[in-house]
This record gives structure tokens, sequence and C-alpha cells, in this order.
């Protein structure tokens, strides 16, 4: 609030701000009064309140105190052709006065999301656009996808004394986007308690996807096998078609075919071959293989018999061969080792230096007698 200070006999007042639809209050005092009269007028010079008198004819107006040193008016449902400078007079000689500024802020109508097609086809660019009207100060908009924030590109207009304010968000949609919710929200200085919005969930149609999942790994002759078609799409591509080799299943009580799941209750040879499933929409087709081979368990046993012996006799093979090498290489480090002992024996048992190098010599001269061979 801003007050306006004076000493002896003048008015002070204060700006108020206030909601469209809420209520001011207008409040002028006097620090030193002899009785003298306080008036309230309009922004257009008309005389609210002279006193305790109701000089208005506006059933909005009321008065809430009137003495000496006061005079306080309430205007209810204030609308925006309420705002502007009010004056306070003090009928001294010169009259004195002192203006308090009536700000009123428009409150934003709830949004609304204009530009969305229901459904939506996967790959369509669609323009969502947000639209708020009678705000003043201009409001902000601001737009979610489910919880996270984007942004849009927003647009103000002025319509009178408030604002038009518009927020568009460009999407290129896809799959994901199905069951989405977009939500434009309306921030603003009246709302601070409850901010308006509006929210749009996304439907979109999209072409089926297709892949077979496999209860088991290996299969083998008499175990139990179940092949789902799992499809994804919109509309649901019900039902789906399951072929074998190209042609039709074969019609035997061992194969069952109940909704999306294609069931082997005891596998045989027989079984082998690429069973193929497809599904459909108004938006196209889609479809996946699984190339079923049925093992015999026997043969399997063996062939895990005949790895478990070659697994271990390969692992002799390297143990004993790095036994070799390590036994071999201690031999070779020995044999070297005394070899540069020898030669220098020589130089060990000389008592002098001129000594050693006579030795040494002679050293070298049977060393040729005593030549040493490595394999």
């Amino acid at each position: 609030f801003n007050w306006s200070f004076s000493l002896g006999q003048y008015p002070l007042v204060q700006n108020v701000t206030v909601t469209a639809g809420g209520t001011a209050n207008l409040t002028c005092r006097v620090e030193y009064n002899d009785n003298t009269s306080l008036q309230w007028s309009n922004p257009a010079q008309q005389t609210l309140f002279f006193g305790d008198k109701k000089a208005l004819r506006d059933n909005r107006i009321e008065l809430v105190r009137a003495t000496s040193s006061e005079l306080t008016i309430s205007i209810s449902d204030v609308t925006l052709s309420d705002e502007g400078l009010y004056t306070c007079s003090l009928f001294t000689m010169p009259v004195r006065t002192a203006k308090a500024y009536l700000t009123v802020f428009g409150v934003p109508e709830k949004p609304e999301i204009n530009g969305l097609t229901k459904p939506a086809m996967e790959g369509d660019r669609v323009t969502l656009t947000c639209i708020t009207q009678g705000s003043k100060p201009a409001a902000d908009l601001r737009w979610f996808r489910n919880e996270q924030e984007v942004t849009g590109a927003k647009e103000v207009n002025a319509s009178g004394k408030t604002f038009t304010v518009r927020s568009s968000l460009q999407l290129l949609v896809t799959r994901n986007d199905d069951g989405v919710a977009y939500t434009c929200r309306v921030d603003h200085v009246a709302l601070a308690q409850a901010p308006q919005q509006a929210t749009e969930v996304l439907e979109v149609h999209y072409a089926p996807r297709v892949e077979i999942i496999h209860s088991l790994a290996v299969p083998q002759e008499g175990q139990y096998l179940k092949l789902e078609c799992v499809s994804r799409g919109n509309p649901s591509p019900d039902p789906v078609m399951w072929t074998k080799d190209g042609g039709e299943l074969p019609d035997l009580d061992r194969i069952i075919v109940e909704g999306r799941e294609l069931t082997f209750t005891s596998l045989n040879k027989t079984d082998n071959g690429t069973y193929r499933c497809e599904a459909s929409n108004h938006l196209g087709t889609s479809s996946a293989e699984y190339v079923l081979y049925v093992y015999d368990p026997n043969a399997l046993g063996q062939h895990g018999t005949d790895h478990a012996l070659i697994g271990g006799v390969v692992a002799v093979v390297v143990f004993v061969t790095l036994c070799l090498i390590i036994v071999l290489g201690r031999y070779l480090a020995r044999h070297k080792g005394t070899y540069l002992t020898n030669e220098a024996k020589g130089a060990d048992d000389a008592p002098d230096a001129d000594t050693a190098i006579i030795n040494a010599e002679g050293h070298h001269a049977h060393a040729e007698e005593k030549k040493e061979y490595f394999i």
C-alpha cells in the first residue's frame, strides 16, 4: 500500500487492489480535524458519500464508518469499470484532497482447447490451441503432457481493458501419444488459490505390430508348448490368424487355437515347421514367424554326455601341457645360471685384479673345450 502523508488537516488515503467481483474498502483519515466534513467521489467526480450521507444511488456502495477523523466506504461486486482514481476531500478553506487508485484484476475465463480430432492417426501433425479471455493483466498459459511441462507458442491480444491469450502446441502424433493427457493451465494473480485448467486425452489409431512369445527354449518330443501372438494396434487387431508353412494348421487334437494362443499339448517331429501369426486392422497388417524344431530328448542326452567327455579330455590335455612348460622352464633357468657361474669362477678365486684377468683368460681358453649344448 502507498500512503499519502502530511501533517495538520490533510486527508490520508491508500491505494486499493481488488479482483473483479470482490469488495473494495476505501478509507480516508484525518489526523487533526475540527469536525470538518469528509467526502468520497469516484473517477467521474460524482460524490459517493458526504460524511454519513449517501449521495449516489448505487446499491453496491455502502457506508462502513463515518467519524470526524475517518470516512470508510465499501464497493461490492467490483467491475473493471470501477477502476480509477477516487478522491477524498476535506472541506477546509481551501479544500484539501487526496487520491487513491483502485486497481481491479480481471479474472481469466476457464480455458478451452481446440484443434484436437478424435481419433488422430499415427503420423498426423496436430496443433492444439488453448484460449482464455477476460484476464487483466494478461494471463500466462502453460502446457503439460501428463505431468511433464512442455513449451507452447503464446500470443496476447488486448480486448478493451482485458486480454485474450492463446497458446499453441504442435504435435507429430505417434502411437506413444495414445491415452496421453494434454493439459492447458491458466496462471494469474487473480487465481492464486485455484488455477483454471482444461485437459484433452488423445486417442491415436495405428497399425498393428506383432511378435510371438514361446514357452520353451528347446522344444522336445512329448512336451507342452504354447505360442502367444502379441499384437499391439488401435483399434485392437482381433482376431489373429495362425498358419503353418504358408497353409492351414493341421487338424489335430494336440493343436489348440484359443484367441491369440496356439498350444501343442504333446509335441512330436511332425510339428516341425514355420508358424506364422498375422494381425490386421483398418490401418494395416503385421505378421511374425516362429520356426519350430522338435528335438529327440534321447539324442539331446547323448549329445550332452559327449560334450561333457570332450570337455574333460580337453581340460586334462591343457593341464598336462601347462605342467610340462613349467618344468622345462625351471630346468632351463637352472642350467643357464650354472654356466654363468662357472665362467666367472677364475675371477672369484683371484687374490688381485691382475690375477683375475689372467685367470679369466685362461678360463675362456678352457671354455672352448667345455662347450655346453641346450636342446
